[in-house]
């Protein structure tokens, strides 16, 4: 399939979809679908884990560099990687022991991280194939659809979930990314997108020195097993202070390591400034050397910001690239990780979503360039 929308103005570039096969998964089919706007940005989208394969943006020299992490085959994302471009569910993040008590039951989740449940279970939202509901586009915006349905006992959730994903890229280089669910049972429901990101492109090495401001004044301190500890802290006067922004390397060696195995670096949420359901800014990301400043907003309380710790070299990602230490990073939208485990504690937002509810997360990466 290809589209194109041809009244933008006379000369100007046209938004396009092109979709492709791209594999087999199950006898079914694979398909990718490449986003073009009227800018010449490309987006590219897979719906095996609704996931977002690669995002090419100008830099400063009007060069399109890839700014994700992830592989030039659907083969490739078969085999183990930590979730690069995926979209995450039904929870986010870890949940402690793989345990939660819900309206007086208590429910066992897959323990797929340590001792702890995360993003999901060993097959999540990320491992599923989505069906594709629409594909089209607007005055130089373009965007595709996806549904899938999590069945009641998946992972060890309850209930039913309809779950549907937009990705759009906009005419000015913002790529919108909407969530949205219902439930036919209550259910914890924290779904987020797992994009690594390097703004000096995906086969540069380390983000170390990016620019990083996080729009926020507090984070959740996490326990030697990666779990929150139900405290709120204040960022002010410690390492995790990016409410001006600094590079990723300044403090990060002030980092107090939780045991003998942490690699060090961040892997912490944060408090998102004024949260009240609205878009707000949650975080802006500077690469002197290509000269992109990515803005991320988002209607979620929470957003974590992780450095790529665990990367060691052993994944070989696009274009035959080893993903080493701090190749990337992380700004993954969120209600608070184990959220459901700190129901009722001051500060602490509902993860549950109740039959008719509505649930409806929005994130946006927007995109500018300098010209030095």
């Amino acid at each position: 399939m290809s589209i194109t929308h041809n009244n933008i103005g006379e000369g100007a570039r046209l938004s396009a979809i092109q979709e492709q096969e791209w594999g087999t998964f199950h006898t079914r089919p694979v398909h990718l679908y490449t986003l073009t706007n009227s800018a010449g940005a490309t987006a590219r989208i897979i719906n095996y884990g609704a996931t977002l394969q690669s995002l090419e943006i100008p830099d400063r020299h009007g060069q399109l560099i890839d700014v994700t992490l992830g592989f030039d085959t659907f083969d490739e994302y078969l085999g183990a990687h930590p979730f690069f471009g995926a979209t995450i569910g039904r929870c986010a993040n870890r949940i402690a022991g793989g345990m939660f008590t819900l309206d007086s039951h208590m429910f066992s989740l897959d323990v797929n991280n340590g001792p702890n449940h995360i993003h999901g279970g060993r097959r999540g939202f990320d491992k599923h194939l989505w069906d594709i509901t629409r594909a089209g586009q607007g005055l130089g915006d373009v965007f595709v659809e996806m549904a899938y349905t999590s069945n009641d006992g998946d992972e060890g959730y309850p209930g039913n979930v309809e779950a549907a994903i937009t990705y759009t890229l906009t005419f000015d280089n913002t790529l919108r990314i909407e969530m949205q669910a219902g439930a036919d049972a209550s259910t914890p429901l924290n779904m987020t997108n797992h994009s690594y990101w390097n703004l000096n492109g995906h086969e540069s090495g380390s983000i170390l020195d990016h620019e990083v401001t996080l729009i926020g004044d507090a984070y959740t301190p996490i326990d030697k097993t990666r779990i929150t500890t139900g405290e709120i802290k204040p960022v002010g006067g410690t390492p995790y202070d990016f409410t001006t922004p600094r590079p990723i390397r300044t403090n990060m060696d002030a980092l107090p390591l939780l045991d003998e195995d942490d690699p060090g670096g961040y892997d912490h949420n944060y408090v998102i400034r004024d949260a009240d359901g609205t878009l707000k800014p949650a975080a802006q990301i500077y690469s002197p050397q290509s000269g992109l400043t990515m803005y991320v907003r988002t209607n979620q309380p929470g957003i974590q910001f992780y450095t790529g710790n665990f990367l060691d070299g052993s994944i070989i990602g696009k274009a035959g690239v080893p993903y080493g230490k701090h190749h990337a990073l992380c700004l993954e939208t969120q209600k608070f990780p184990d959220a459901i485990n700190k129901q009722g504690v001051e500060g602490w937002p509902s993860v549950i979503l109740r039959p008719g509810e509505p649930y409806y997360h929005e994130v946006q990466y927007a995109f500018s360039c300098d010209k030095k």
